[in-house]
């Protein structure tokens, strides 16, 4: 076992240098790349985020050395600021579950590489309505066309634009307290647009609106 050591511990240690200098090679470039990529990636993501009615949101890419992994020898940390004069801070520290909801759906339809990878989206209608929540909708129903997406809502501009529709129903009634998930079919989903409108089922105006909802997806 030891005929040839010598010998063989020199041809690791010349492998070991030639890889060391492969992967810092190879690191530089993922760093170049990645600084390259931010400043368009940090526009894209406010100009989503306008959009989706974070009109004076922030978007930053933080990138710092660290020691090389898998990934590269770069620390990459997004960073957000909510409102105007509050400072950048990492996306995990200061946005609310709303924020962080539209700041992902923002990044995915910017970078959206066809995952097939399913996303879940909850609270992401949280203080929008009107023509805004009709954006987030249609964000949504464009990432659909790539993977699946499940979205909780309390808003018919969002609902409208799914392809399959669930009711979600809590009953405290019960011991323990029980939630219910419905499909609903086509006549079900019209009826539950009406009472998201806040409107009775037979207000014939809010029938109307709910169907043109459905109808400008159609």
């Amino acid at each position: 076992e030891l005929l040839g050591a010598e010998v063989a511990m020199e041809e690791a240690a010349a492998a070991l240098t030639e890889a060391t200098a492969r992967r810092a090679l190879l690191a530089a470039e993922i760093a170049e790349a990645r600084r390259d990529a931010a400043p368009g990636l940090e526009t894209e993501v406010a100009r989503r985020l306008e959009a989706l009615a974070m009109p004076d949101a922030g978007f930053a890419v933080s990138l710092t050395s660290s020691e090389p992994g898998p990934d590269g020898a770069d620390h990459v940390e997004f960073l957000l600021a909510p409102n105007p004069g509050v400072p950048a801070t990492a996306l995990g520290e200061t946005a609310s579950g709303g924020e962080l909801s539209r700041v992902m759906l923002a990044l995915l339809t910017a970078v959206n590489t066809g995952s097939s990878a399913a996303l879940v989206f909850d609270e992401i209608d949280a203080g929008i309505g009107g023509r805004t929540a009709s954006a987030v909708g249609e964000q949504l129903r464009a990432l659909s066309s790539s993977r699946q997406v499940l979205c909780i809502t309390h808003l018919p501009q969002v609902a409208a634009q799914a392809d399959r529709h669930f009711s979600i129903a809590k009953d405290t009634s019960a011991e323990p307290a029980r939630t219910t998930v419905t499909a609903l079919e086509s006549g079900a989903v019209e009826a539950e647009l009406v009472r998201m409108l806040g409107s009775a089922d037979d207000d014939l105006a809010a029938r109307r609106h709910a169907r043109e909802l459905r109808k400008a997806v159609a």
